[in-house]
């Protein structure tokens, strides 16, 4: 890559005056306001289902979402704390504590940044579909898993998996609490349910919460609470820093990486494609996205990503740049500074309530029965998906997915695969019974080439030539030729000439390091047209009747 496209690449990372071009400032007034106070409760609730705490929630709603918002690719995308990312934390801190968290958003935030510098950006697009929504429908389960123990008022133990965790939630529970924070979560529920059909921009979450939070403090209701919270932020500061943290923490801030990433882009693609909405530019979102995090852990915050639902709000609240997504840090900021006191007094049920709506609304069942109604491979790849993600853990089940629908789509292409023999164009002429015209349909890949060459090598052995057509050969890679090397050199040995017709330019270079070409008895057995390799074939027939003749 030439220095001055490196150069170009950078530039286009950097925030500029462009991105406030559109602003209309009263809009991006309400709508950030809007979407500050719908994010507040999900900032609580993510942060305490995470195990990070409360604080740390509305702390990375406020650094992230701030950062995100200056730096990264998309106009109205909100960042911050999300369901997904509580999924992927919660086992984390079991094993390694909530204090680890500060460095793994700082690795974290670091990977991300690196695929955005590399450009890396279109690549996470490459995920499939089936796979996305698969554990999409995971994530939710395991959200609404983690939030038993909070619903029944039940502490479990540390690094309990989260189906585990909710069965024992519910077989512990003490019911002279567990009767009171369940009918908290149900009313919060039902106050959810009921008031989003005033509006789509309404904060039904913050009126559930109000509402629930002062019938407890009136009833003087024994239940667990978010407890005190700073009425300040934290200065930011470095973690401490040690070789064997790093390593214990790696495979974790991979993950981490990867699910910042995707779910990033996939909020930026899904916000361009609402009405109004422009492009997003996704390596300069990755750049956004690793700083946000690097920052939040700086603060004491968690790994942020973009946050699909906070981002569709404050696009149908009439968002029309950044300014909106800044507004809704600020309003935070502002809650911290001068409302810390009342927060604390949210109880735990409450945002368990408001979690347990969020997570059915993640699952889309339209989505879901376009998915596993559309092929059996993309229904076989969305529950796997969704399974490995409950059972297992996502980053596992992003990677089962994947190879899973590799190889269907493999089997797919396999099926399409074979050798099709054809007669030989114009007129039948005397020995064209020496000559056979076989073309290759499909790949030749390590899937399928054995059985392609196997099918050639059943050459009667009264023929002659053998003229091989491959311009409908899709892929070819160096499995394919390899076995296409040895079928070639297997039929020269039986004394029979192969010609090859119709390579593709893309394919020359496998095909001549492996040795295919090299296979042809003759270098100018390789033609553009089966006019000129029937020609060719007839020629080299009638040179052996003379020479039989002659005999």
């Amino acid at each position: 890559m030439h220095l001055s496209t490196v150069i170009r690449h950078l530039h286009s990372l950097l925030p500029t005056k462009d991105d406030y071009l559109h602003t209309n400032i009263k809009h991006d007034i309400i709508a950030g306001i809007t979407v500050g106070i719908v994010a507040l409760p999900l900032a609580l609730a993510f942060g305490v289902s995470s195990g990070v705490g409360a604080a740390a929630g509305l702390i990375t709603a406020i650094v992230a979402g701030l950062i995100a918002a200056i730096f990264g690719g998309s106009h109205v995308q909100v960042s911050g704390p999300t369901g997904a990312m509580v999924v992927i934390l919660a086992p984390i801190v079991a094993e390694h504590g909530a204090n680890s968290i500060m460095l793994l958003s700082l690795m974290a935030g670091g990977i991300v940044l690196a695929l955005g510098l590399l450009g890396l950006g279109r690549a996470i697009s490459l995920i499939p579909w089936s796979v996305v929504e698969g554990f999409t429908l995971g994530i939710a389960t395991l959200i609404a898993l983690q939030q038993v123990p909070l619903a029944m008022g039940t502490k479990i133990p540390a690094g309990v998996k989260s189906l585990r965790g909710a069965f024992l939630a519910v077989v512990d529970a003490d019911w002279t609490v567990s009767l009171f924070t369940l009918g908290i979560v149900g009313i919060t529920m039902l106050i959810i349910i009921g008031s989003s059909r005033i509006s789509s921009t309404f904060p039904a979450s913050l009126a559930a919460v109000i509402v629930v939070s002062v019938i407890v403090y009136i009833g003087q209701l024994n239940v667990p609470t978010i407890g005190t919270l700073p009425d300040s932020l934290p200065a930011p500061r470095l973690p401490v820093i040690r070789l064997d943290l790093l390593i214990e923490l790696a495979p974790a801030a991979c993950a981490v990486a990867l699910l910042a990433a995707i779910e990033s882009l996939l909020s930026a693609r899904v916000a361009a494609g609402m009405p109004g909405q422009g492009s997003y530019a996704p390596d300069r979102e990755l750049v956004g996205q690793g700083l946000a995090s690097i920052g939040s852990g700086m603060f004491g915050g968690m790994p942020a990503t973009g946050a699909i639902a906070r981002t569709a709000v404050n696009v149908k609240s009439g968002a029309t740049s950044r300014l909106s997504a800044i507004i809704h840090s600020i309003l935070l900021t502002g809650i911290v500074y001068f409302a810390a006191g009342l927060v604390s007094h949210i109880p735990l049920s409450a945002l368990a309530g408001v979690l347990f709506v969020t997570a059915v609304r993640m699952v889309s069942f339209t989505t879901i029965r376009q998915v596993t109604g559309s092929t059996r491979g993309d229904r076989l790849v969305f529950w796997a998906t969704a399974f490995v993600t409950i059972l297992f853990d996502l980053v596992a089940a992003i990677a089962f997915g994947v190879v899973i629908a590799i190889l269907w789509a493999m089997y797919q292409l396999s099926r399409l695969s074979g050798v099709v023999q054809l007669t030989l164009p114009g007129e039948k002429m005397k020995n064209d019974e020496r000559i056979v015209y076989f073309r290759l349909d499909g790949s030749m890949f390590f899937g399928v080439a054995e059985r392609i060459v196997t099918e050639l090598s059943k050459v009667p052995h009264s023929v002659e030539v053998v003229i091989l057509s491959m311009s409908h050969v899709g892929i070819l890679d160096a499995s394919g030729a390899k076995h296409l090397t040895e079928v070639l050199i297997e039929l020269n040995e039986r004394g029979i000439t192969t010609m090859i017709k119709g390579l593709r330019p893309e394919h020359v270079r496998a095909a001549q390091n492996v040795g295919v070409l090299a296979s042809l008895t003759s270098p100018g057995y390789l033609f553009d047209s089966i006019d000129d390799a029937t020609n060719a074939a007839r020629e080299l027939i009638a040179q052996h009747a003379a020479q039989e003749t002659g005999q």
